[in-house]
């Protein structure tokens, strides 16, 4: 039998933390503006205590009642002291586990032990714990881990280059911050010169009252682009910290993964409990032949502000084939390929929106001729974003398709302006769909849709397929496909 950490006592004190309200109160009930306040008050200072004591009573007696227990097959959890709560999670159906190791509580030797199956929805977690230093090492003895004897060589280990580029990649409003921090840059002036104009024709009188306040403008317009600047670099930052000192080992069942320079974090994740592979690039990292290894496991990459990453920015050809037992394959060609005669599907949307920016602008400079420039600059700055977007919906349909080998599927496809390759074993799709509309049926191409297993089904959409191909798919799997026609 095993407690958790001390320090868990204080998490239960503070669920009874709405009992310092009688202290509050009594506090101001006694309150008056004269010399004898401070001696009226100490003489129930011992309502207060006892509140206090009360309160950490409370949290003592919740966390003498928390208590860990092993049997041969299976982890226990004892919680609650009138209604007893019993955790049993079998030690074959864990899928992940995680230990993480906040540098704030290193000095009291206390950790955050989580673990992870593949029940529930909503990425729960089904146990979490605070744990001691001892506590851990004897939780870990019955966690999966890898096979020393066994351990597969030549995993490529992330270097500072690659979490380096990871962080700038990943770093949340990269782009947008560049275009945001561009905009009011430039923009700042052009609506300093528009004001500027627009006030001085009302009155001459008050140019220098005016003045002032468009002053203003600029410096603020200055200030916000530095913000956003400044909180990508921030995120970047954070990310550097966060995904730094990465290291992967595994065998062909389990594997151990260790990122973290001031929070540390490991993970060991079963290999067969792994739902899919994940290689994403964006347009950049496509053109020189780089992706991200994330996979989707129960626990994994669950936690805040993190993705399930396994390897950070690589060179797809440095992969290698040893990474093949935990479902990363490269040089593999699609079988069943995206048509090119169906790019209307990719490409007509963020056509028409890129065709309507400049006629927009022309609209706006007729109405409002005062505001013709910064309409002019909104729209340039939106114009870029949609050729971008257009290149980026070319190149997917060029390389969008599906590819079958062995017992797995690949699947190539986009969403937004990020590319997928997926890995999966054949029987871990829940549903295959084919959508289509009026005009689709009729030239034979489809959509097709394909869901994998995990606590949260991820759709995979490639369009522009050829319906007796989706159609051939589904037999050679073996699923029953739903075939959905829209009007």
């Amino acid at each position: 039998m095993y407690f958790e950490h001390p320090l868990k006592i204080l998490k239960y004190s503070a669920k009874n933390i709405w009992l310092l309200i009688f202290p509050l109160l009594r506090g101001i009930y006694t309150y008056h503006f004269d010399k004898n306040w401070f001696y009226s008050w100490a003489k129930g200072a011992w309502f207060d205590i006892a509140v206090l004591g009360a309160i950490i009573i409370f949290g003592f007696v919740r966390w003498f009642f928390s208590r860990i227990y092993f049997t041969d097959e299976e982890l226990v959890h004892r919680d609650g002291v009138f209604l007893r709560i019993h955790t049993y999670i079998p030690f074959r159906n864990i899928s992940s586990v995680t230990v993480e190791r906040p540098i704030y509580m290193a000095p009291l030797r206390a950790m955050r032990f989580r673990c992870d199956t593949r029940a529930g929805i909503f990425k729960t977690v089904d146990l979490k714990l605070l744990v001691s230093d001892k506590t851990r090492r004897h939780i870990m003895e019955h966690m999966p881990d890898i096979d020393e004897k066994e351990k597969i060589e030549g995993i490529p280990q992330p270097n500072v280059w690659s979490i380096l580029m990871f962080s700038i990649f990943f770093s949340s409003g990269f782009s947008g911050t560049v275009y945001l921090a561009t905009f009011f840059f430039k923009g700042g002036d052009i609506a300093y010169n528009i004001i500027s104009r627009s006030l001085n024709i009302i009155t001459i009188e008050t140019a220098k009252i005016t003045e002032k306040l468009v002053l203003k403008i600029p410096t603020a317009a200055i200030f916000i682009g530095v913000f956003f600047i400044a909180s990508w670099f921030l995120s970047f930052l954070v990310n550097l910290f966060r995904y730094g000192r990465f290291t992967i080992e595994c065998d062909k069942s389990c594997m151990k993964v260790r990122y973290g320079i001031l929070d540390r974090k490991e993970y060991r994740i079963k290999n067969s409990h792994i739902n899919y592979t994940d290689l994403r690039q964006n347009l950049i990292m496509k053109l020189f032949g780089a992706v991200a290894v994330n996979i989707s496991c129960a626990g994994y990459g669950s936690s805040k502000n993190r993705l399930p990453v396994l390897l950070p920015v690589k060179h797809e050809k440095k992969l290698g084939k040893n990474l093949q037992v935990i479902g990363i394959y490269s040089g593999i060609k699609n079988d069943y390929s995206a048509q090119p005669a169906g790019i209307g599907s990719y490409l007509l949307i963020p056509l028409i929106i890129a065709a309507l920016i400049i006629p927009s602008h022309d609209w706006v400079a007729r109405l409002f001729p005062r505001f013709a420039e910064l309409s002019f600059f909104v729209a340039v700055m939106l114009e870029i974003p949609a050729v971008w977007f257009i290149i980026v919906k070319f190149v997917a349909l060029l390389t969008s398709g599906v590819a079958l080998y062995d017992d797995k599927i690949m699947i190539r496809c986009s969403a937004w302006t990020r590319f997928h390759k997926v890995v999966s074993e054949r029987d871990k799709i829940v549903k295959m769909e084919l959508e289509q509309n009026l005009l689709q049926a009729l030239s034979g191409r489809c959509a097709m849709s394909i869901w994998f297993e995990g606590e949260e089904h991820r759709r995979f959409k490639i369009k522009a397929m050829k319906a007796s191909d989706v159609r051939k798919i589904a037999d050679i799997l073996g699923y029953e496909l739903a075939e959905k026609v829209k009007a």
